[in-house]
């Protein structure tokens, strides 16, 4: 997919959104230094090309009481795509995993949890090695605190405007 062409104000636009959501239509195209139907076609723009996926709520975990955040590398027996496309079809359907990247380099995914406690994930693990979905390892890590968790792209690092 090829990046669309963007000017400074597309990624003004971009970035207030990702920030912001929720923003009206008259709020959005003050802050970006337009008039509100020029901004509107822009934002629709890029919407249509795929550049916003979509607009969704920041839950805060804490609020909903006690949780645990888990961190686990896990490295497969076999590395045919049959393998990798079971795991990864397991893992689609865990709604505790609320994230997978496959990796390149010594383990073959990281998987980020959220559980009600340590006991619950582990239930989990055990319900997945069950399965047999082709796991040979896994090392749980506990996060204790979050010092920084990802919440909006670096715009002005990633793109340079036409």
């Amino acid at each position: 997919m090829s990046q669309p062409r963007l000017d400074a104000i597309d990624i003004r636009i971009l970035a207030e959104v990702q920030r912001e959501g929720r923003i009206t239509k008259l709020a959005l195209a003050d802050r970006v230094g337009l008039s509100p139907t020029p901004c509107w076609n822009r934002l629709k723009r890029l919407e249509e090309s795929g550049l916003i996926a979509g607009y969704h709520a920041h839950l805060e975990p804490k609020a909903f009481g006690a949780f645990t955040l888990v961190f686990m590398e896990v490295t497969l027996a076999n590395h045919r795509q049959h393998d990798f496309d079971r795991f990864e079809k397991a893992v689609r359907a865990l709604p505790e995993i609320v994230g997978c990247w496959s990796l390149g380099g010594g383990i073959d995914y990281l998987v980020k949890v959220i559980a009600r406690d340590i006991d619950t994930y582990q239930r989990m693990v055990d319900s997945l090695l069950e399965r047999e979905i082709g796991i040979d390892r896994y090392f749980t890590y506990i996060v204790t605190r979050s010092v920084k968790d990802w919440s909006a792209l670096p715009l002005d690092r990633l793109v340079d405007p036409a």
